[in-house]
């Protein structure tokens, strides 16, 4: 008999495990990944172009950019919800329909505030594809190695999509005109439209409670003003214009908003966002380490890139060649990580993962000199990236595997919103310390020769200081060098403050996670 239940529970595990068919439907699912993602950067080469053809303004050109992001994370939670409640295959195939539809629309836009507006909506509908690939994912790999493989490949896929954005925009538009950018969604997302409805499964389980509308709004409206507002701050930052105050209102508002959101959520009975999710340590952890991880790595990497430009002097597609190496290793990490939790708990491996990347932080920052060879500065955000890559596809997995099968999808919203937040702390908080450090080490190392107007002037920014240094000819040199003194100092301290961070994630996870039986 104890030979006979040994045999069904193989036959059970054998049952389990994913065929070539449901393989074949996670390269469809990938397909989407990575439009959603190389649409976040795939305009930043392609924009000067694009503004001239339709006569933009600079405040117009900056909505043409950033508005898509600001509606994807706005509307990820009702997304979620919406997902949970018809099905995520269903609203998957709703969201690349109409993500194809506007792809083509904004191609063919004839002025700024007509692009503005397909990007807006094409942000809406990429809002729909993240908690649905997560939600399928968990319902085609039932086998926990598979599905972490599958998570893993799904994480990659999205990395990819973004650092390759910029370098696919600029290969687009040496042949063809800047519309193409827009127009490579379209066939990807038809090819998934017509072999999906034979490779991907629906889910059976449903939350059919009705979405709660004040609560859509609360949670739209809110996020909005803080991913707004944060992004714009750090944008005043980065280039010293324009007063802080208003953008702080703007995200002291959107907090504001989502605390009612979170009081009404604990009142209904049926809540767009069930709280209840939590309560489970392993999802608070996993969401916890991704907000950190991410304003820690984002903003070390954020400042990298500008590094990259500012002192070394690369152009922007250069620089993008020079973070391929942190891609590649991500990946790698991101593909290593199901294996190894093979042997050891994901806990374990996701706090390993952390580990390194801390050890990558303290690096960038011994290392973060005008003088070092970039070769070494690329290894040592590398082994951030190795290490990110690691701890961030696991880290993904354990929510998606931790919620109700009828919650999956807020479950996947909600790693996406902790994603995103942690993204644009990143770039905010490391664009602010990039500036206060550059502003205090550039005032300390000032060139006694340089007349006060022209100190003042190069303090306000970076771009102010080489170009007030360029003013002077040769006699500029002693300033630019200073001007890259003080940005390499920026990138020293937060590649600290990153490490602090990533440390801090780690213990987390080690004390509550990885130790636990």
């Amino acid at each position: 008999m104890a030979g006979e239940g040994r045999t069904e529970r193989a036959q059970g595990q054998v049952d389990d495990r994913a065929t070539g068919r449901q393989w074949a439907g996670l390269v469809l699912l990938v397909l989407p990944m990575l439009m959603l993602s190389t649409d976040l950067t795939v305009l930043f080469l392609a924009l000067p172009t694009l503004s001239q053809d339709l006569e933009a303004t600079a405040s117009q050109s900056l909505w043409i950019v950033h508005v898509y992001g600001f509606l994807v994370a706005g509307f990820l939670v009702t997304m979620g919800r919406l997902a949970d409640r018809i099905g995520p295959r269903r609203l998957l195939f709703i969201g690349a329909a109409t993500f194809a539809a506007f792809s083509v629309v904004a191609a063919f836009s004839v002025n700024a505030e007509m692009l503005i507006a397909a990007r807006a909506l094409l942000g809406v509908a990429g809002a729909t594809l993240t908690p649905s690939l997560f939600s399928l994912l968990r319902i085609m790999f039932r086998d926990d190695t598979q599905r972490r493989v599958a998570i893993a490949i799904m994480f990659s896929a999205f990395s990819i999509g973004g650092a390759t954005g910029p370098l696919l925009g600029g290969v687009l538009l040496e042949f063809f005109w800047w519309g193409s950018v827009f127009l490579i969604n379209v066939p990807a997302m038809v090819l998934l439209l017509l072999a999906g409805p034979r490779l991907i499964p629906e889910r059976a389980e449903r939350n059919s409670a009705h979405l709660d509308w004040p609560s859509v709004a609360l949670s739209v409206t809110g996020t909005l003003a803080v991913v707004y507002g944060l992004q714009d701050l750090a944008a005043g930052q980065e280039t010293g214009t324009g007063a802080q105050w208003p953008y702080l209102i703007v995200i002291a508002a959107g907090i504001s908003l989502l605390a009612l959101f979170v009081r009404r959520q604990r009142r209904l009975k049926d809540p767009l966002f069930d709280l209840a999710l939590l309560t489970s340590r392993r999802i608070t952890v996993s969401l916890a380490t991704l907000l950190l991880v991410g304003i820690g790595v984002v903003g070390a990497f954020y400042l990298f890139t500008q590094y990259l430009q500012l002192v070394v002097g690369l152009s922007p597609l250069h620089a993008g060649l020079w973070t391929l190496p942190y891609v590649v290793v991500n990946v790698a990490g991101a593909m290593l990580a199901p294996r190894a939790a093979t042997r050891v708990r994901p806990a374990v491996v996701i706090t390993i993962g952390l580990t390194i990347a801390t050890a990558g932080s303290v690096l960038l920052a011994a290392l973060t000199d005008v003088a070092t060879p970039l070769p070494l500065l690329a290894a040592a955000i590398a082994v951030i990236g190795v290490g990110h890559g690691a701890a961030m596809a696991l880290i993904s997995d354990l929510i998606i595997s931790s919620a109700p099968a009828e919650r999956t999808g807020s479950a996947a919203a909600a790693q996406q919103v902790s994603g995103e937040l942690g993204t644009v702390l990143g770039i905010a908080a490391g664009g602010a310390t990039g500036v206060v450090v550059y502003r205090a080490t550039l005032t300390a190392t000032m060139p006694p020769s340089i007349p006060e107007a022209s100190q003042e002037a190069a303090v306000s920014t970076v771009h102010q200081g080489i170009s007030t240094a360029e003013t002077f000819g040769p006699g500029g040199a002693a300033l630019l060098d200073a001007v890259h003194y003080a940005t390499a100092e920026g990138l020293q301290v937060y590649a600290g403050i990153a490490a602090a961070l990533v440390a801090l994630a780690a213990a987390l996870f080690g004390m509550f996670l990885a130790r636990a039986k």
